[in-house]
């Protein structure tokens, strides 16, 4: 079960805002210095790697003498605010010591509800990582309101997971993992090494809420792992303060709680595109896109597309067809129908002649692309 661990080729981070401010201290630059060493070895090992990084408003409360996490709207995104600021200049501090660089992104509910921005953000985050540079991501605390929160950071880790499909998320936590009981109060509590995420077993042993610094506790870490078991990805929740802890996971140490799928990536892709979005349009496909796509599994491309129908919009799912009708995939569209309807036929580089813009060389990206 650890080769899942070794073998994972894009990993997401989550660190939690008590391990990054020493419980409220300030941020603890020691300590994201270590991580930022392991990080870097990761990277330099294959590893696409994003950063989910909590502490904005906990960095803002000790830059503000506040000891208690405010419950008004206005000063939690006033301490966001200045703790953001902080947070990430300590992270590109950290990381261009080893020559890397950080990029900020700051994301609400809204951003990966909405399809189009949803592939927008995917986009950026696919750049970035082809790029060599970490995504530092956080929740925009500093305008989100209630109804669109994510609640908390291991919510948001586990939709950025999706997001990306990665193969693994990494949550460190101040507890070395999940325990079959509560180990403060039970001292024969027994870590829980490796499980199923949609074990309800698990729903027992997963009580207690976040500390005073943050909004999440053990039940929030099982829901995200059983979000991003939804995309086929493993789940670690593991003891950040663990000597060498990334490293240790990388070697296949048998370490916290690994949480698996119930499926693979791929089948728990194609069952989210093919349950969870209504189809919006058909793309009419020539003899060589249908090989390209079920042969050699490559994009589609605007030149293999000989008709566009229906009326979808960026983002929206479409119905692949050969020319006899038949279905070949279902998968997002780059470009709305009207967009599709000027580029079908045309080589990827005409696109920005034609529409005097280029969001994408495909029509359908491979990774958002499943053939039924």
């Amino acid at each position: 079960m650890r080769s899942k661990v070794t073998g994972a080729r894009r990993w997401v981070v989550k660190i939690g805002s008590a391990l990054l401010t020493a419980d409220g201290k300030g941020l603890d630059r020691g300590a994201m210095a270590v991580w930022v060493e392991q990080m870097v070895a990761l990277r330099e090992a294959g590893v696409e790697l994003v950063l989910v990084s909590s502490g904005a408003v906990a960095a803002g409360m000790s830059q503000l003498g506040w000891s208690t996490r405010p419950s008004a709207m206005n000063e939690l995104q006033a301490a966001a605010a200045l703790g953001q600021m902080r947070l990430v200049q300590a992270w590109e501090s950290s990381f261009g010591e080893h020559g890397k660089h950080t990029a900020q992104i700051l994301l609400t509910h809204d951003d990966l509800s909405d399809r189009k921005r949803y592939l927008n953000a995917r986009s950026t985050l696919r750049t970035l990582v082809d790029l060599g540079v970490v995504p530092v991501i956080n929740e925009n605390d500093t305008v989100v309101t209630d109804e669109i929160r994510f609640g908390d950071n291991d919510t948001l880790a586990a939709l950025v997971a999706n997001l990306v499909e990665a193969d693994l998320l990494v949550i460190l936590t101040d507890r070395d993992g999940m325990f079959d009981a509560d180990p403060r109060n039970n001292p024969e509590a027994s870590l829980i090494y490796e499980a199923r995420a949609d074990d309800p077993s698990l729903d027992a042993v997963a009580g207690g809420t976040g500390g005073a610094l943050g909004r999440g506790g053990m039940q929030t870490k099982l829901r995200a792992a059983r979000l991003a078991a939804r995309s086929g990805a493993h789940t670690i929740i593991i003891g950040g303060r663990i000597e060498r802890v990334l490293d240790r996971l990388k070697a296949g140490e048998r370490l916290g709680t690994l949480l698996s799928p119930e499926r693979g990536m791929l089948a728990a892709r194609k069952q989210w595109l093919a349950g969870h979005l209504q189809t919006r349009g058909t793309l009419v496909l020539d003899a060589g896109a249908v090989q390209a796509l079920k042969a050699a599994h490559k994009s589609l491309l605007p030149v293999g597309v000989k008709t566009v129908q229906g009326s979808f919009r960026r983002g929206e799912m479409v119905i692949c067809v050969d020319l006899d009708g038949r279905e070949v995939a279902r998968g997002l569209a780059n470009y709305s129908a009207l967009e599709a309807q000027k580029i079908i036929g045309q080589p990827s580089d005409a696109i920005e002649a034609i529409l005097g813009y280029s969001a994408e060389p495909e029509l359908v990206h491979r990774d958002n692309l499943v053939l039924v």
